[in-house]
């Protein structure tokens, strides 16, 4: 599968180092303003190349609209972008051409479909998630209509966690790191590993605010299971925590349970999600990524005859896959409430009647 959503669908398409990548969405509302500018900025936020911080590959990521979009606004029929690979260096990859990448999907990817797409993973690369920030954009475009915010930033990178959350200067740090008293050690972190031919994880904190109460469908695409899928199928991600998470399996009832009063929730432990439905608070998540599976160690492995060897990789790749993924956290979060805000829209006859009389 290749799409995501229902009421609000997107397709993505292309590889790693083919020609291009791109998407297709469709569900978009007639007249929306489309700022081309603003979704060139969200790539921008996710595109390699900008630091040390990140891999070396330097990819411009414009991105261009083909359909759905007249006199800067949409026309209600899909919207297609296309963003061309313009800095593909296939010949790094020469040495993995018939050996599995420890960590990677090359093992898994070549037993399911019996071919190897060896040049930086092809189909199963993160450079496909720069298709979903183009989709996420106007996601944030709808949401931005109804005073909807979703950011992110950095909580947690190689173990050091944030003690405060600061979405205002996650956006001007260069790992958009939520907390400033613990910047420099989590980039510290990074590139010691870097420097070692290693890697580390890290943890996107998403807040997701001005969502209203009831977008969720019981009992199958509930609000809280579908961000959990959406995050859990970009690539690196291991665990997504709504709330407090992990956390609730560790404290009582009376600790964990939210009073309400006339004037709303005193707490927020649910992460502003009951029953697989929105309560008007504060969406939270906690998004966990491995540490990039890309290092320059030497490692054992087989190859695609099954044998057994030891190499070394060779390429551009991200010390912390965390930084440019918690961008597409974003996306993917915006995604989801939009799809949400267009189900939810018939979910009762006064809504249904409220448009049609």
């Amino acid at each position: 599968m290749n799409s995501f959503g229902i009421k609000l669908r997107f397709s993505t398409f292309g590889e790693s180092h083919g020609t291009a990548i791109g998407t297709l969405l469709d569900g978009v509302p007639a007249g929306l303003e489309i700022d081309e500018a603003y979704i060139q900025s969200e790539l921008d936020r996710r595109k390699p190349g900008k630091s040390e911080f990140e891999t070396a590959r330097k990819e411009a990521d414009k991105v261009e609209i083909l359909s759905g979009v007249f006199e800067g606004k949409s026309t209600g029929t899909p919207i297609a972008m296309i963003i061309y690979n313009t800095n593909q260096k296939s010949k790094d990859y020469s040495n993995i051409k018939d050996v599995f990448r420890p960590g990677h999907a090359d093992f898994t990817y070549f037993h399911k479909y019996g071919i190897r797409d060896y040049r930086g993973g092809g189909r199963s690369s993160a450079r496909e998630t720069a298709a979903r920030v183009a989709a996420g954009a106007i996601a944030k475009l709808m949401l931005q209509e109804l005073d909807i915010k979703v950011e992110s930033g950095i909580c947690e990178v190689a173990g050091i966690e944030s003690q405060e959350f600061d979405y205002k200067a996650a956006k001007t740090s260069i790992i958009y790191a939520l907390d400033p008293k613990q910047e420099s050690a989590q980039k510290e972190a990074i590139l010691e590993a870097k420097k070692a031919h290693d890697s580390v994880g890290g943890v996107s904190r998403v807040r997701i605010q001005g969502v209203p109460i009831g977008l969720g469908e019981p009992l199958y695409y509930k609000l809280d299971g579908v961000l959990a899928d959406a995050m859990m199928g970009l690539n690196a991600v291991k665990a997504v925590e709504i709330g407090d998470g992990i956390l609730s399996a560790r404290t009582l009832g009376s600790q964990n349970n939210d009073p309400i009063r006339k004037s709303g929730f005193e707490s927020n432990h649910s992460g502003g999600i009951l029953g697989g439905i929105s309560n008007g608070e504060e969406i939270v998540l906690n998004v966990h990524f491995k540490p990039t599976p890309s290092i320059f160690k030497e490692q054992h492995t087989v190859t695609t005859h099954n044998e057994e060897v030891d190499f070394a990789l060779k390429g551009r790749h991200d010390p912390c896959v965390a930084i440019r993924g918690t961008v597409v956290c974003e996306a993917m979060a915006a995604l989801v409430i939009a799809d949400m805000l267009l189900l939810n829209m018939g979910s009762t006859m006064e809504g249904v009647s409220k448009y049609y009389k």
